[in-house]
């Protein structure tokens, strides 16, 4: 759905463009809330659950829906686009039914053989061009007879007679206009009408009040979610997009949770016994990651892709948000259900508003985080490039397969190396410079466990690229990225653990040594905040170097923490979130130390910064 303020719809809020992610956070000054029974997996380069995180199961098997991330088409982007002649009759006007199917058999002829099988219709099909809404006698959303003359079963038909899977819309709640003085009678519910279904006082819901809040203490509230999914059911469409969902959409407390309404919908698919892929959108918090995992197979981590400009997207607004809001949620997905970025628009050159090395960084990130890979282009008017990022087999496959989805292993930054562990033993990394001009990436072995040789593939190019010893760095253009897998062929790297709680190292201002049932010793140090330290002592290495030295640690949101070592004056990182309290991550840090003992200093200045777990020095530089 919108999500420009200064262009709202009739009947709704436009939700904002940067809108963040709600993030779980500890309660009082950075201190971390006891952490959960489960050992944290440690670094992906030490074990098979990866530094990049693990992939957890969830409600659904891998043989239901969503088994791998979902790929497709979907009628948002340009819709939403002011681009010269993709809606010339008023804003959203380029959803109907003649434009849906001319991308269906545009994705048919295009596409589908790379692993593309989803048309998805967007906001809008039961509204006419002013974006009034329609209804049945039931209160159900009906399709607008100019936009969709043949109605929605057509449409599915058409789409299925292609091969492909169709895909629909709908907005959480009782729509407004639905209400109907509250005397409209819910389908096969006898006794049932729209006033019952809701609250007595009307309070609204979802991301722009747009509805009323279903009272689920009511039998009724389920039977009108029953009616809407046999509803869809009966046209033949395989995935639901349910929007507006919270907590999350902008919004929060008890009128914007919409928990019940999700498993209503989950209960309600099943009733049908047609297999409908449930995805939830937009911004979901986070703390409820357990909850859309249970009854949903897809949830949107973010706000809209798409600008609400004079193209689809831009880099700023807001594909470059991506890089810092997917790393909370690399250990939520898995078949099932999957994080989800949002459309990928690269294929259509101006049109998406990006350069080419924004459009292969987009894709790329997408495709190590193994987000559904839908687009939002034109699929009739492709370019050549665009056409070659979205079907290439490699980069695909990355998305697709059975290994985890990639977290970052260095520091936020404008520089910065992703990668997951692979089942076969080769590791799946990415480089990306996130910078407006020119600079060097460099994936450090050590950074996922090995030292040594390692054979590396370039997955975009398609090129064995011969051996690497202990690193590959690569120059890269403005918001660039490369693409590698990377097979060891050296030996694992021996390391020295020091954990953080040791009574060996110094504390001083706030630090603290806190209890933590995921960290390696079963303890760690929070409180790093006010200008707090905690300094490792007697690190020792037998020559001097630059060290490759894995950080483990726990943070809720994105914390930054000078690091140094010895006497040096150190450089503010930035850790990106583990996702809870109650989760450990690792990224790596480049220190110099000399022959013998050394510190190693973590100081939180004046601002907040992650607890801290155990450090992993190696033996040799």
């Amino acid at each position: 759905m919108p999500s420009s303020p200064s262009r709202a719809l009739p009947g709704f809020t436009r939700r904002p463009l940067r809108a963040v992610l709600v993030l779980a956070v500890t309660a009082g000054l950075g201190t971390a809330v006891p952490a959960a029974a489960t050992q944290a997996a440690p670094l992906a380069s030490k074990s098979a659950t990866t530094a990049a995180g693990s992939a957890p199961a969830t409600a659904d098997t891998a043989s239901g829906p969503a088994a791998k991330p979902y790929m497709g088409w979907s009628s948002w982007s340009m819709q939403s686009s002011q681009y010269p002649g993709l809606n010339p009759d008023g804003n959203y006007s380029y959803l109907t039914e003649a434009n849906v199917l001319k991308q269906t058999d545009a994705l048919a002829a295009t596409l589908k053989k790379y692993g593309y099988d989803h048309v998805n219709i967007d906001a809008g099909w039961w509204m006419d061009k002013n974006w009034t809404s329609e209804f049945d006698q039931y209160g159900r959303q009906t399709p607008d007879p100019v936009r969709f003359p043949h109605g929605m079963k057509s449409v599915a038909d058409h789409i299925h007679a292609k091969g492909l899977k169709a895909g629909i819309y709908l907005p959480v709640g009782l729509e407004k206009g639905a209400y109907g003085d509250g005397r409209t009678p819910i389908h096969d519910a006898p006794g049932c009408t729209t006033a019952n279904v809701v609250y007595p006082d009307l309070r609204t819901t979802n991301g722009w009040d747009s509805a009323y809040k279903l009272n689920f203490d009511n039998p009724c509230a389920q039977k009108y979610i029953d009616s809407q999914a046999q509803l869809l059911a009966g046209w033949g469409y395989d995935f639901l997009k349910l929007d507006g969902v919270g907590p999350g959409s902008s919004k929060s407390g008890d009128n914007y949770n919409n928990v019940a309404d999700v498993a209503a919908w989950h209960q309600a698919i099943a009733g049908t016994g047609r297999p409908i892929h449930l995805e939830l959108s937009w911004s979901l918090d986070i703390s409820h990651a357990a909850d859309w995992k249970k009854y949903s197979n897809g949830w949107r981590i973010d706000t809209d892709v798409e600008c609400y400009c004079n193209t689809l997207v831009t880099w700023e607004n807001s594909v470059d948000d991506r890089w810092n809001d997917a790393p909370a949620w690399s250990r939520k997905a898995g078949p099932g259900g999957w994080n989800d970025l949002d459309a990928i628009d690269v294929g259509n050159g101006a049109m998406d508003g990006l350069t080419k090395a924004e459009r292969q960084s987009y894709m790329t990130l997408w495709a190590i985080n193994k987000s559904p890979l839908f687009t939002g282009d034109d699929l009739t008017r492709l370019d050549s490039y665009g056409l070659s990022l979205l079907t290439n087999q490699e980069v695909i496959a990355v998305d697709q397969n059975t290994s985890p989805v990639a977290r970052p292993v260095t520091p936020m930054g404008d520089q910065q190396v992703w990668g997951t562990r692979n089942p076969d033993g080769s590791y799946t990394v990415a480089l990306f410079n996130l910078g407006g001009s020119p600079a060097s990436v460099t994936a450090d072995w050590a950074s996922f466990g090995f030292t040594g040789a390692a054979a590396v593939r370039d997955l975009w190019n398609h090129q064995n690229l011969g051996t690497y010893k202990n690193r590959i760095t690569s120059t890269l253009p403005a918001h660039g990225s490369r693409l590698f897998t990377v097979k060891p062929g050296g030996a694992p790297l021996a390391t020295t653990r020091y954990e953080a709680e040791s009574g060996n190292n110094t504390l001083t201002g706030n630090a603290s040594v806190a209890s933590c049932e995921a960290c390696s010793g079963g303890k760690k140090i929070g409180n790093l905040y006010l200008d707090s330290k905690l300094q490792f002592n007697d690190i020792t290495v037998k020559k001097d170097g630059i060290y490759t030295v894995d950080v483990g640690y726990v943070s809720g949101d994105a914390r930054s923490v000078t690091v140094y070592s010895n006497s040096g004056h150190g450089t503010s990182l930035r850790f990106p979130s583990t996702g809870d309290w109650n989760t450990v991550e690792t990224v790596s840090v480049q220190l110099a130390l000399h022959a013998g003992s050394n510190t190693i200093t973590f100081d939180s200045g004046w601002d907040y910064s992650p607890d801290i777990d155990r450090i992993d020095v190696p033996k040799s530089a």
